[in-house]
């Protein structure tokens, strides 16, 4: 690719990056910077059912591509019956790409773009799959991920001029949200702070306590003025349900759960509408970071890093031990979140959020 005139030869670009929301977002500095090296381009993205909508209106991008083959991950959802690798293989051989960027480190990322016969192949050297690359990329642990997409281009002497998320949606997300809120302060005039506190995550390794949470909610809640929002798939509905049964009975009119109820760019247009963001390390955080709205992260197994939502304020237990990256079994019981204080979470959203 980097033998073509930047931004004047006509190419059909691929980009792989399916599954999971926060890996999606993160995406988006690589998808402008891209565009604007090749502005006359087809660029097209293959993506996961659900988690690819966040892309919907993303101008960087002429089309998405559904990749939906397993549906074995928990917020998965893909419409119509799945489809076999190989119907895949063949809709990208159809298509002829010139090249394909392969954001998405397993070995069967690497084998589809292989086997689609696309001529330039741009991908991190993980899972053995070098040779099925034509230009190979370190994976660097300690590298935030947007970085780490960023260095896909840089391989191929694309100019990167930055690294800032966006977002995007219409008019009947933000009336959605707009609807909600604003039945909200009719039945409470005195609602003036809303805050989305996100507890589930699809691994649950990187979820906190039960009943830490519960008291970070209910001193949220003790500020007469604040209402809190739980977003999530269907999935996560009984887990705040639970929560919400557990909190002060005089605290649950001010809590409010959305799981399945919204689309993930419904989801987006309400963040939007928040005052803050707090929870565990999951997508709706890095949604969060992408539509600007101030975030506080509870840290685990993972590396933040790496996996940080950006300008987020990181709480995070300093054990020896962390990050393990889930790489191999806990021998300490997962106490990088059960030993996350709350009052520590607290005194951040106090100070980082101005909740007196």
């Amino acid at each position: 690719m980097s033998s073509h005139p930047i931004g004047k030869a006509r190419q059909k670009i691929l980009v792989i990056r399916y599954r999971f929301i926060g890996d999606t977002i993160l995406t988006i500095p690589f998808l402008r910077n891209l565009r604007a090296a090749y502005p006359d381009a087809q660029i097209d993205m293959l993506v996961a059912p659900n988690s690819g909508e966040v892309l919907r209106d993303c101008p960087y991008i002429n089309e998405l591509i559904w990749f939906d083959t397993t549906r074995k991950h928990r917020y998965e959802n893909g419409a119509g019956s799945k489809k076999s690798f190989w119907h895949y293989v063949s809709l990208l051989r159809e298509r002829q790409y010139d090249t394909a960027f392969v954001l998405k480190r397993s070995f069967s990322s690497a084998a589809l773009a292989f086997l689609a016969g696309i001529p330039e192949r741009i991908g991190f050297n993980t899972e053995g799959r070098g040779l099925l690359l034509t230009q190979r990329v370190p994976y660097r642990k300690n590298e935030h991920e947007i970085d780490s997409f960023l260095s896909l281009l840089k391989v191929v002497n694309i100019p990167v001029t930055d690294r800032h998320l966006e977002s995007w949606w219409g008019e009947p997300e933000t009336a959605v949200a707009t609807d909600i809120l604003r039945k909200i302060k009719e039945e409470d005039p005195s609602a003036r702070r809303h805050v989305v506190v996100h507890l589930t995550s699809s691994n649950t390794a990187k979820q906190w306590p039960d009943k830490h949470a519960k008291l970070m909610v209910e001193w949220l809640l003790s500020r007469k003025d604040c209402h809190v929002h739980f977003l999530g798939a269907a999935s996560d509905a009984t887990h705040y349900e639970r929560l919400k049964e557990e909190i002060l009975s005089a605290y649950r009119k001010r809590a409010h759960i959305h799981c399945g109820q919204l689309s993930l760019l419904e989801s987006m247009a309400l963040l939007k509408q928040m005052h803050l963001a707090v929870g565990v390390d999951s997508g709706t955080l890095h949604m969060a970071a992408a539509v600007g709205v101030p975030v506080v992260a509870l840290f685990g197994p993972m590396n933040d890093r790496k996996w940080g939502p950006v300008d987020a304020r990181i709480v995070q237990e300093p054990l020896a031990c962390r990050p393990c990256g889930l790489e191999k079994p806990c021998r300490h019981d997962f106490a990088c979140m059960k030993n996350l204080r709350p009052e520590a979470v607290i005194e951040t959203i106090r100070v980082y959020a101005g909740f007196a």
